[in-house]
């Protein structure tokens, strides 16, 4: 097996023509302007030959995100990291910065506060709730779905970010809902 390495760069990335890919032309031919600053080597295994990319960042590109408008990590992790133009927000819960308390028992308040607490993260990582491309929804009970889009669409601008949601045995702190999100920074 080959192995390869590329440092990446902020790139404008073309959209690929389908046509290409249905054809048997090397990677290169529509890697566009990564191609210019990648190592690409194929290798062959059973005879089929197969390319490599392997993304390397470099540490200086990483950076923790942290505001005291929005609840501190209730561990050892940051409420958010941004890595070159992305913004990873941690699972955020419905907690009253100041306090660390819940602003009640009720999934709606928690919803609502969840997204504000958010929206803080986001704003001091430069961005903001429409710089949103995926959302990750973990509920304590699935049966609340519906009251979490009503609140949840206030939020997020047409086109909606990407979202999973899934039902989980247990949150931290007992909590109704947690999100995660991943934003872009604004060009």
């Amino acid at each position: 097996m080959a192995w390869c390495s590329v440092t990446v760069r902020p790139i404008h990335v073309p959209t690929i023509d389908v046509g290409l890919l249905r054809t048997r032309s090397p990677l290169a031919d529509f890697a566009g302007p990564a191609a210019a600053s990648s190592s690409w080597r194929s290798s062959s295994r059973n005879g089929s030959p197969f390319a490599c990319l392997s993304l390397s960042t470099s540490p200086g590109i990483k950076e923790a995100v942290a505001t005291d408008k929005a609840p501190a990590a209730l561990g050892p992790y940051s409420q958010a990291i941004k890595a070159n133009d992305l913004i990873f927000v941690s699972g955020v819960l419905g907690l009253f910065p100041e306090t660390g308390k819940f602003i009640s028992d009720s999934v709606e308040d928690q919803t609502e506060q969840v997204l504000k607490n958010m929206g803080e993260i986001l704003k001091a990582s430069g961005a903001d709730h429409s710089s949103v491309v995926k959302t990750t929804i973990m509920l304590a009970d699935l049966k609340d779905f519906k009251k979490v889009n009503e609140i949840y669409s206030k939020y997020f601008p047409s086109p909606a970010p990407a979202r999973s949601t899934y039902q989980v045995a247990a949150l931290p702190l007992d909590a109704k809902i947690e999100i995660e999100c991943i934003a872009t920074l604004k060009a």
